[in-house]
């Protein structure tokens, strides 16, 4: 048994069991209350850039839009191998977003049916349906475009060549350029990608020819594998079409099936959208590509144009085609749909459009919350329907936790250590979540209700460095309680009564006789 002399309050350690005892006695649990207000970042309904302009409104009910890009409107020209671009029209959009405090989710396209390019004199103007690839490989004489008068009823559209290996090069090459310059851009939340009408992964109503007007499936996968080597901090989604096995290599490719990519669906909550409801072919998508993608990579989309209400109807809290908002988002671990049309319904009123918005995604929800003098411990859990896929951290006193809630999926809670702080007797920190991919002074709000009178977790750093786990605290104080205590006559003091002075003085120390 262990001689531990004690003398007041003042105790002095040696003792490796007393001296783990006096850095837990020194951890609190701290009250922290707080309510969600404000609508999260990087989730929600999304309008385009004109939509939300417009609905002034409404701009605290979404805190994303989404946008075409057009490769020629940046490109000016290229010098031996290296691509010459002008990216100020592009600037001006990611600025003009970022003014309404929202984030850009981009798709660079190339084929648009019947949409006219205006105002890019690197592109092909005014001419219904042309491509968005730079005028310079229009002056090439092995560089052949195709074109279909009206393609599904949707106007005429011209394809891109894509047995130009010139083409092929430049558009690895592109991507290559843009994520090296914007993926850490914290104005820019998603990035789409893909081939076809609007870059969606499928042609209708003229021949599809791999090779011609449509990428063969060997230059897919060998762009896919580039792509996924691209992105490090934006996510990367392409559309559910890809499951198509006539377009596409995707489907029962293990390789293609790893990457790190996520999914976009473009006719979201149309009539027959889910097995139930009719053919399904939309949910058929989601499954071949992956059921359970959500839990590394972003699911999103676009509610249906099929019918003219369903994008004016979508939010009515009765449902549309017999399926609500909610369900079909928590079916699918939604983290954005692009509703666009919705402000000219009746159902978009600011707090629906706030309520639909929040419900998508993730929620954090901080369960624990303790400190000592120089690390605090936080407990999260996401009570939302998706993870979040961008690194942020809990924050607190300007310090970061050592890791980040990237990947926290609904319904887990993980605690997140801060150290390397100071913190007084009685102070009262207050955490906060914090992200390089957010706009300039955003957060990510959270809510708790703690009174500070719960059971210390566990997660603060310990004077010697270590931290405090789940199970240590218990096997502590027992062994505390076993240990013989006395003060400096001989006389046996109950442990109790250490540990109260271990409490009232966390900078005491021990001696062992």
């Amino acid at each position: 048994m262990k001689k531990i002399f004690f003398k007041g309050a003042v105790i002095a350690a040696l003792s490796t069991v007393l001296c783990a005892t006096s850095s837990l006695a020194a951890a609190r649990s701290v009250a922290l209350n707080k309510s969600i207000e404000t609508l999260e970042p990087m989730k929600g309904i999304v309008f385009w850039p004109d939509q939300a302009k417009s609905q002034k409104n409404l701009q605290k009910s979404i805190s994303l839009e989404f946008s075409y890009c057009l490769p020629c409107a940046v490109v000016t020209g290229k010098t031996g191998d290296k691509i010459n671009y002008d990216w100020s029209s592009f600037e001006k959009l990611l600025d003009d977003i970022k003014s309404r405090g929202h984030q850009a989710i981009v798709r660079f396209r190339i084929e648009y049916p019947g949409e006219t390019i205006k105002n890019a004199p690197n592109c092909t103007e005014n001419v219904k349906g042309a491509t968005a690839v730079p005028n310079y490989f229009l002056t090439n004489s092995n560089y052949l475009e195709t074109f279909s008068e009206n393609p599904g009823g949707d106007g005429p559209t011209y394809y891109a060549d894509w047995s130009s290996t010139a083409l092929q090069r430049f558009y690895k090459q592109f991507y290559a350029d843009f994520a090296a310059k914007y993926d850490k851009d914290p104005r820019i939340a998603f990035v789409q990608a893909g081939f076809g009408h609007w870059a969606e992964y499928h042609i209708y109503g003229t021949k599809l020819d791999l090779g011609t007007n449509f990428p063969t499936k060997d230059y897919q996968r060998d762009f896919l594998m580039h792509l996924d080597t691209l992105f490090k901090e934006t996510p990367w989604s392409i559309s559910i079409d890809a499951a198509d096995n006539s377009y596409s290599p995707i489907a029962g490719n293990k390789t293609l099936l790893a990457l790190n990519f996520g999914l976009f669906d473009d006719s979201f909550m149309h009539k027959e959208h889910d097995i139930s409801q009719g053919d399904g072919d939309n949910e058929k998508n989601w499954q071949t590509i992956g059921k359970d993608r959500w839990k590394t990579s972003p699911a999103g989309g676009e509610i249906s144009y099929y019918e003219d209400k369903d994008q004016k109807e979508f939010l009515n809290p009765a449902g549309l085609y017999g399926v609500t908002w909610e369900s079909a988002a928590s079916k699918y671990h939604m983290t954005y749909v692009i509703g666009n049309d919705a402000p000219e319904g009746k159902y978009a009123t600011k707090s629906r459009v706030f309520e639909a918005s929040s419900y998508a995604g993730y929620k954090f929800e901080i369960t624990g919350f303790a400190v000592n003098s120089i690390s605090a411990a936080v407990r999260v859990k996401n009570i939302g329907i998706a993870p979040l896929y961008h690194n942020a951290y809990v924050t607190v006193k300007g310090v970061r936790s050592n890791k980040s809630l990237k990947g926290l999926l609904p319904g887990e809670e993980a605690t997140y250590t801060v150290s390397g702080i100071s913190i007084a007797d009685g102070e009262t920190p207050e955490p906060s979540i914090t992200s390089d991919k957010l706009l300039k002074d955003t957060t990510i709000p959270y809510k708790a209700g703690l009174d500070g009178s719960a059971e210390v977790i566990d997660g603060t750093i310990e004077e010697n460095g270590t931290t405090a786990i789940a199970g240590n605290r218990e096997n502590i104080k027992h062994n505390a309680a076993n240990a013989r205590i006395v003060d400096l006559n001989g006389r046996t003091v109950h442990s109790t009564n250490a540990q109260n002075a271990m409490k009232k003085s966390p900078k005491a120390y021990y001696k062992v006789k």
